[in-house]
């Protein structure tokens, strides 16, 4: 069949796409709970009903855990790096800054380029870019996007690994014993 070449150009567009489209992965939010929703007595129903809060809520908590287990065990523990109303990172141990996120889900260009921004000003002030993530189940384009900015990322079980070797604390069976502790369920 004989395309005339504004056929051949719309064609062009339209396989890009299509090969766009098929190239990306929408990682879905896993079924599975983790410690922190445990603690709580959340269920993946109950964050459903408005992700977003959840989200948000259980990355300030994760944070701030970290950030108190990280300040009463490490004697080279440094508060977050600002730079104007920049936060490049939330607590600093030695060499690493280090990011803590309950979960990355979006890959959206402004995220991904803040993300490359704080890696290269944290590198030159000669630090380690260390993102502890809490799940597993993170948006996969994403996290190699911060791995190419210059993070050095640890989710899940690695996150737990990392806190346990700098501070000597083990916050996974720490969460884990106060399962349901918290619960907000009726």
């Amino acid at each position: 069949m004989n395309q005339n070449p504004l056929d051949q150009t719309l064609e062009n567009i339209l396989q890009r796409y299509s090969l766009s489209f098929s190239l990306k992965v929408f990682s879905e939010e896993s079924a599975t709970e983790d410690d922190l929703m445990r603690v709580f007595g959340l269920t993946q129903l109950i964050k459903a009903e408005n992700k977003q809060y959840w989200g948000r809520e259980l990355g300030m908590c994760w944070q701030r855990v970290i950030t108190e287990v990280c300040r009463e065990n490490c004697e080279d523990f440094w508060t977050p790096i600002r730079q104007g109303k920049d936060e490049l990172c939330d607590l600093i141990i030695g060499l690493d800054a280090i990011d803590t996120k309950y979960r990355i889900g979006s890959g959206d260009a402004g995220t991904l380029k803040k993300f490359r921004e704080y890696a290269g000003k944290l590198q030159g002030l000669g630090l380690t870019p260390i993102l502890l993530i809490l799940r597993t189940d993170n948006l996969p384009q994403a996290i190699n996007a911060c791995r190419m900015g210059g993070w050095t990322v640890m989710e899940g079980s690695h996150a737990y690994e990392y806190i346990r070797n700098k501070t000597g604390f083990d916050l996974e069976s720490w969460l884990q014993d106060r399962r349901n502790r918290y619960s907000i369920a009726s």
